[in-house]
């Protein structure tokens, strides 16, 4: 079983063991420390990430930080 998330934009089907946002950055191997993610329209706080619960149909935009000049 899958279900279906559209993640920056793109439709996505994720492993329907993925619960949370930090489950999805998790299984997208990406440092929660270093992204801003924006769920359904709301932007979540770092402490929210392991509580926001995911559903078929979500949106999630996810923001990564990149150094350099």
């Amino acid at each position: 079983m899958s279900i279906e998330l559209i993640i920056n934009g793109e439709k996505r089907t994720i492993p329907v063991k993925i619960e949370t946002i930090n489950d999805l950055l998790q299984h997208l191997e990406i440092k929660k420390e270093l992204v801003v993610v924006e769920h359904n329209l709301n932007i979540l706080k770092k402490n929210q990430l392991e509580t926001a619960a995911i559903q078929n149909g979500d949106s999630v935009e996810i923001v990564k930080f990149v150094g350099g000049g």
